[in-house]
């Protein structure tokens, strides 16, 4: 179990609107991050894309358990998001289980996030919803 890892865990998952200026004591200031949705370059771009974040949501909240450190420098958190936004799901809070993969030396420099972009998003949608619901029993 890395103590890095560990540390930059509970560190993000403090993050809230009114402390995202702590994202330097986490990423280096030439941080690339990517998720399903967006890609960021930049730790300015980053803190600009993290305050829309929580600007749009009502509530969110990662729980971390997995920290597996791959080779030094280089590991995967395991992580629940929990969230809830006024205009999808009727405003319930959805989870939804997914990955990070980082590269750190010291600060974290890569940051790659890996997540079910339906079921954080699209499933959610008005109308999407019905349509995915359909897709995925004629996929079944």
């Amino acid at each position: 179990m890395s103590s890095f890892l560990q540390s930059f865990a509970r560190r993000f998952a403090a993050l809230d609107a009114t402390s995202l200026h702590r994202l330097d004591e986490l990423y280096s200031q030439n941080i690339r991050f990517q998720d399903p949705l967006h890609r960021v370059d930049g730790l300015a771009d980053l803190r600009r894309y993290f305050a829309g974040l929580y600007a749009n949501v009502q509530e969110l909240r990662y729980d971390f358990h997995g920290f597996d450190e791959v080779a030094p420098g280089q590991g995967y958190l395991r992580w629940t998001l929990h969230y809830r936004h006024p205009r999808l799901a009727g405003g319930a809070l959805v989870a939804v289980e997914g990955c990070s993969h980082l590269r750190w030396g010291e600060r974290v420099e890569f940051h790659r996030d890996y997540f079910d972009a339906g079921a954080l998003l699209y499933e959610h949608l008005p109308l999407m919803d019905s349509v995915i619901r359909w897709l995925k029993r004629r996929l079944a």
